[in-house]
């Protein structure tokens, strides 16, 4: 029987872990002489009081959800990918070269093949270091790690060397035609004229975001495939007496994976940028860690925790700027405590939740 029920291990634990490191924080900007209600209204309203903050908090929140699935669907596999940002990154040259390869008469058209070619090769990135696991024991999270960089070195050759626009001296490619272009949250609300702030980066990846995180939990829920993921990720012998291939678990996990990751670049390259830029991942790779950790690898949690990390991202440039004393190292602090909580700490909250939870049942038994 579980210790606790489902909605605490997936609500109740996060919720107090953040309210943990929202109070620590505050004590952060108390030590530096600034009043902490004060910057946590001032957080909360450059990141939601008009729309060209949800547009931004929400763009944020995109990206992070689709990296944050991409771990989720790993860990699921007990397989650690922390070659997220590795994988937006090559999964964003997909999706560029789709967009510059055929002048594209309408975005419906563009969407479906800049999704398979984003998918395809954050998928590749992610098989070369799930084949050295699966075959050569080599530990997933080294690999990961290692191919952040050449991910990284291999972007910067080909934005100078090969991409560049003839005659630019910006390390990018063409902007994309304009029939390649994805609307944004200030067209699609215009539809139904609502304004919205026409500067606001959000635009339709968001719900291919949304799309996404029940299509993960159906796939790990509901589907064979899923109970055999989830089935290794607790115990491999017991999925080797199964039948159940270590191989196979471990190509097609990672192989999903690299594909969720490599979906940011709709959102990024072809959303946002409408170029491939450098460093168009900013990070939301490493990001995606702590999502998945804080949304207990469930697609819920993981949507939830994203939006966290929007409004602490939009919210926090927004204190940056109101708030001179708040350096953008502070925020970084804030960030890293909401990480530090949720991740490393988690124990120091879930064993009394566990104990107080089992105390009840045995008081109601």
């Amino acid at each position: 029987m579980d210790k606790m029920p489902k909605w605490a291990d997936i609500l109740l634990i996060p919720l107090i872990n953040l309210f943990l490191a929202l109070a620590v924080s505050g004590l952060v900007v108390l030590y530096i002489g600034e009043n902490p209600i004060t910057a946590m209204g001032i957080m909360l309203k450059g990141a939601m009081g008009s729309s060209y903050g949800w547009g931004y908090t929400l763009y944020y929140a995109t990206n992070f959800i689709f990296t944050g699935l991409a771990v989720s669907v790993a860990f699921h596999a007990r397989l650690f990918n922390i070659g997220g940002e590795g994988q937006a990154y090559i999964g964003g040259l997909g999706v560029a070269l789709v967009c510059l390869s055929v002048d594209w008469p309408h975005w419906t058209l563009a969407l479906p093949a800049a999704i398979a070619g984003g998918a395809l090769f954050g998928a590749a990135w992610a098989a070369i270091p799930a084949y050295l696991q699966a075959r050569r024991g080599s530990h997933i999270v080294i690999t990961t790690i290692m191919f952040n960089f050449i991910a990284s070195a291999i972007m910067v050759y080909l934005l100078v060397e090969v991409l560049k626009v003839r005659g630019s001296m910006s390390p990018e490619t063409a902007r994309f035609p304009s029939g390649a272009f994805l609307p944004s949250a200030y067209d699609m609300f215009g539809w139904i004229g609502i304004p919205f702030a026409k500067s606001a980066p959000l635009n339709i990846a968001f719900f291919l975001a949304i799309l996404c995180c029940y299509l993960v939990w159906v796939l790990i829920w509901r589907t064979r495939l899923g109970y055999a993921i989830r089935a290794y990720g607790h115990s491999e012998d017991a999925a080797v007496y199964a039948g159940i291939s270590p191989f196979k678990i471990t190509m097609i996990a990672m192989l999903i994976s690299g594909a969720l990751s490599g979906l940011m670049g709709i959102n990024a390259v072809m959303g946002e940028a409408e170029r491939l830029v450098l460093n168009n991942v900013q990070g939301a790779g490493f990001v995606g860690i702590a999502v998945a950790l804080m949304g207990r690898s469930h697609p819920f949690g993981v949507f939830l925790a994203a939006l966290l990390f929007g409004v602490l991202y939009q919210g926090g440039a927004e204190l940056e700027f109101e708030m001179p004393a708040v350096s953008r190292e502070m925020i970084l602090v804030i960030q890293a405590l909401v990480i530090l909580f949720t991740g490393a700490l988690d124990n120091m909250v879930r064993l009394p939740v566990e104990k107080m939870f089992l105390k009840l049942r045995k008081g109601a038994a």
